[in-house]
């Protein structure tokens, strides 16, 4: 059964836009959200920001958070003083390699498949959503905790858990730093931090106490793990040139996908995060127009700054290849940016491919004829771009 969804492209003109009505994965109650990791502080101007515009359904939400975020004030400092030696010689190991691309796109899935190879490693869902205080408490929830999330992701098929791999902009958002997933916890009063999609318009202070905390972040989950990050964010693709400038070292990895599938993918990632996790009951009608903008405001930066960094630090694939042909083209990226031997992860890739990747399905999606027409208008040069006109 198909649901119409009407949204407002430009003045006085509104198209239809049909999208499958696949049910969401429940997301339990219990369950934590985004805000929960937040500090005391972060989490009072969050509320501000959104004029404390709560809807009476999500009371509830607010009342756990506003328990919860002393503890990590607390824990906090007891990681601080617990961790203080390794903190302080904190470094990253090896190259970091940044997974980019626009949301559904195939990045969380190529995240996974890389974090399969034993010698690189992740932030952890625990760590982006308690990142005050991970070094001290991720055992324990990892442990006695799994319970309190679900097994699979609300808007897909791909696996829930403190241990998954998971985007660094969830982190940055529970500490506080400006970022356009603020929207979501008020999701009617309109976007939010959109000039750091690219830094545009950001002044340098600001874009540097943002990198810097970026990197505090990281070097932590390096104490963590002790072995080269693999760090996946849509939210980067149009920061490029300030994350090669930040780690002069770092490789990026640009997956693209049918902007047929991405659009109406997207829509449902965004309905499905509003539902879980806003604090307001979200009407849902700004979705498609905000998602028609993200992406133009994200490739006009990144088509900018690509051309700053050297070839054998960026490659592009595209999620097609990805899914027909994964052990080849996880061999490619290998190869061009001479990442470490592929041949010994090679197999691990294999198994993955003719075991968990041939039962997976993704979801299906109708395009309406007007909608199709709207964004080969609007997003003509991706579509061109990336061989998909």
């Amino acid at each position: 059964m198909l649901e119409v969804i009407w949204f407002r492209c430009f003045p006085h003109l509104f198209i239809a836009i049909a999208l499958s009505e696949t049910p969401f994965h429940q997301y339990p109650f219990y369950s934590p959200r985004f805000w929960h990791g937040m500090k005391p502080t972060v989490w009072y101007r969050l509320l501000r920001e959104g004029r404390f515009r709560v809807s009476a359904s999500r009371v509830g939400i607010v009342i756990g958070v506003s328990i919860a975020t002393p503890f990590n004030t607390i824990m906090g400092g007891i990681q601080k003083l617990l961790f203080r030696r390794q903190l302080r010689e904190a470094e990253l190991h090896g190259t970091p390699v940044f997974i980019i691309g626009h949301w559904r796109s195939g990045t969380t899935l190529l995240h996974e498949l890389m974090v399969r190879d034993e010698r690189l490693s992740s932030p952890s869902t625990y760590q982006c959503f308690a990142p005050a205080h991970f070094l001290a408490t991720e055992w324990f929830f990892r442990r006695f905790a799994n319970w309190l999330l679900p097994g699979k992701r609300p808007m897909d098929n791909m696996a829930a858990g403190w241990d998954r791999p998971q985007e660094d902009e969830f982190a940055l958002l529970t500490m506080g730093l400006p970022s356009p997933y603020r929207r979501i916890a008020f999701p009617n009063e309109g976007p939010v931090h959109l000039d750091y999609l690219s830094f545009d318009g950001v002044d340098d202070a600001a874009v540097d106490h943002w990198l810097k905390s970026l990197r505090r972040f990281l070097l932590n989950v390096s104490v963590a793990t002790g072995r080269p990050l693999v760090i996946k964010s849509p939210t980067h693709t149009g920061r490029i040139a300030y994350l090669a400038r930040e780690f002069p070292e770092a490789k990026f990895i640009h997956i693209s996908r049918d902007p047929r599938s991405l659009f109406p993918s997207t829509c449902r990632l965004w309905k499905g995060l509003d539902e879980v996790q806003a604090l307001q009951k979200p009407d849902q009608e700004t979705i498609e127009p905000y998602v028609i903008e993200c992406l133009e405001k994200m490739y006009d930066a990144f088509h900018q700054q690509r051309e700053s960094i050297p070839a054998d630090r960026l490659i592009d694939i595209r999620y097609e290849d990805l899914t027909a042909d994964p052990v080849g083209t996880l061999r490619n990226i290998y190869q061009t940016l001479r990442l470490s031997d592929f041949d010994a992860v090679e197999p691990t890739i294999q198994a993955w491919a003719e075991t968990e990747h041939k039962d997976y399905k993704t979801n299906q999606h109708q395009l309406a004829p007007a909608a199709d027409e709207l964004i080969r208008s609007r997003w003509a040069s991706y579509f061109e771009r990336y061989g998909y006109a």
